[in-house]
């Protein structure tokens, strides 16, 4: 019993060790399980969160790449809008210069047909006369006969002696004042024409030619170039020699002057002012002085690139500069240095084909108007000046001739001189390569500053206000109060001596000190 007792119980003790193994090893699964499935649970948590920020990120680009977008549309309807607003008011500008146009043509003829009116007057008034005097020898001859008693005929050739000789007196004398009655009317009025002419059309030239447009970003830029009581603007004219016009034009600063160098470099110097942002009369001077250089060098390379462009060799260097100096000249109208290419190109075909030296005749072409860089700075023919310019730096003297001779300032000598000359007068003439107001124009500004120049103690001097101003600058230490008073007369009354101008031209003589001291 006991055995069987002992039995029971060990069946029953390994029957609850092995329920509680099953349940323990069960739970342990189930734990396992629910581990698992947490862990699973939390990675897709994680995966979720991941694609929802990289969603987010997405997001956010692509809000931030359509307000780009808004951003660029808005920039490019507003630069369209901007180019539609110019458009418009250079379209108005050019239908009021047509307006202007027509009102002077509408006037022209008016006068035309109040001189024919004139005309037609005096027409009327010389009959008048005649008739007058026929009366008179009427009346003569019955006074002759009553008086002399003469026969018809001996009367007649007494009379007719006495009229012819009296008559032919008076009428030549009446016919010699209405002639210069008639001349001097016709003269004033000329005169009036043309002055209109030159009132409505100067502009018209001389704005294409003298300008440069410097663009700002915003308006509030012409304040900091106009400067507190314009301090800034005035150093800008009086350091870099030009006009600075600031008027309602939005975003726009004109400068002018008539010379296209002195122009570049100013425009060079207020832009690079605008990028730095200080603007004071010492950052001017700077900044000049850095262009200057720069303008230097680009000069140089143009020069090198037109006598490359040409094929032609042995130019020295300091000539290349010169010639580099041509692309800022113009002669009525037309680019100098592109004339002077367009007339090696000429000239050295035209020597192909006559069989004259074609490699002298190009050069020559090339460098015939040399001495335009010079010629308002130290006065002479350009011509000439060409041609000590090339004898300065040893060209050959049949070189030398082609280029003095082209304006025959001295006998032409050679074939080559005469191809020079016809090039040059091919490439001048051709349709529309010069207009010959512009040109008039920028001659009497450049004749104007050569007077003041010439005289010793003038450091520099610009025409200013299209040549109704020019402002000299002297050396202080030549010049003193006195002299400056009487050189600035001097200076008048030679350019209404040697010079032919509309209106008046103001001279303004300035003779500045300048102290600088360093603080250390």
């Amino acid at each position: 019993m006991t055995d069987i007792i002992t039995v029971i119980a060990s069946l029953s003790t390994l029957l609850i060790g092995a329920f509680i193994g099953f349940y323990y090893s069960k739970k342990q699964a189930i734990t396992k399980k629910n581990l698992e499935l947490t862990n699973a649970l939390l990675e897709q948590e994680r995966a979720i969160a991941i694609a929802e920020k990289q969603l987010l990120k997405i997001e956010k680009e692509a809000d931030k790449k359509e307000r780009d977008a808004e951003r660029k549309a808005e920039k490019l309807i507003s630069s369209a809008q901007y180019t539609i607003d110019k458009k418009e008011r250079e379209l108005e500008k050019e239908l009021a210069r047509l307006e202007e146009r027509e009102k002077s043509l509408d006037s022209k003829v008016s006068d035309i047909e109040a001189q024919r009116s004139r005309v037609d007057a005096l027409r009327d008034e010389i009959s008048a006369e005649k008739e007058e005097l026929t009366n008179i020898i009427a009346e003569e001859v019955i006074k002759l006969q009553a008086i002399a008693g003469l026969t018809e005929e001996e009367a007649k050739e007494q009379l007719f002696q006495k009229i012819e000789t009296q008559s032919e007196q008076d009428l030549v004398n009446k016919m010699y004042r209405m002639k210069a009655k008639l001349n001097a009317t016709l003269e004033e009025e000329a005169k009036n024409i043309i002055v209109h002419s030159i009132q409505r059309l100067a502009s018209d030239v001389t704005v294409e030619s003298t300008i440069t447009e410097v663009s700002l970003a915003n308006d509030d830029m012409k304040g900091r170039i106009i400067g507190r009581e314009g301090r800034n603007i005035n150093a800008l004219e009086r350091t870099l020699g030009v006009g600075v016009i600031i008027d309602d034009t939005p975003n726009i600063v004109t400068l002018s002057s008539f010379d296209p160098l002195r122009r570049f470099i100013a425009s060079k110097v207020l832009t690079e002012l605008l990028i730095d942002g200080r603007i004071t009369p010492a950052r001017i001077e700077e900044i000049l002085q850095q262009k200057t250089k720069e303008v230097d060098l680009m000069i140089q390379k143009l020069g090198e690139d037109a006598i490359f462009e040409t094929g032609v060799t042995g130019v020295p260097p300091e000539i290349a500069k010169v010639l580099g100096r041509l692309h800022f000249r113009t002669s009525y109208g037309q680019n100098v240095l592109r004339h002077s290419i367009e007339c090696a190109f000429v000239a050295e075909q035209i020597a192909i084909m006559i069989g004259a030296d074609s490699e002298l005749a190009k050069k020559a072409a090339l460098l015939h108007d040399l001495g335009k860089t010079l010629s308002h700075e130290i006065g002479g023919k350009h011509a000439l000046l060409s041609g000590e310019i090339a004898r300065k730096f040893g060209l050959n003297e049949k070189l030398v001739h082609a280029i003095e001779a082209h304006h025959e300032d001295i006998p032409l000598q050679s074939a080559e001189a005469y191809i020079v000359q016809a090039a040059d007068a091919i490439s001048a003439s051709r349709p529309g390569a010069r207009r010959e107001t512009s040109e008039k124009f920028i001659k009497r500004m450049i004749e104007l500053e050569g007077i003041a120049t010439s005289y010793k103690g003038v450091n520099k001097c610009f025409a200013m206000s299209a040549g109704r101003e020019m402002w000299v600058f002297v050396d202080p230490k030549q010049i003193n109060d006195l002299k400056a008073q009487q050189l600035s007369q001097n200076i008048s009354r030679r350019i209404e001596k040697d010079m032919q101008y509309p209106g008046e031209v103001k001279v303004v003589l300035i003779r500045e000190n300048r102290y600088t001291t360093t603080a250390k």
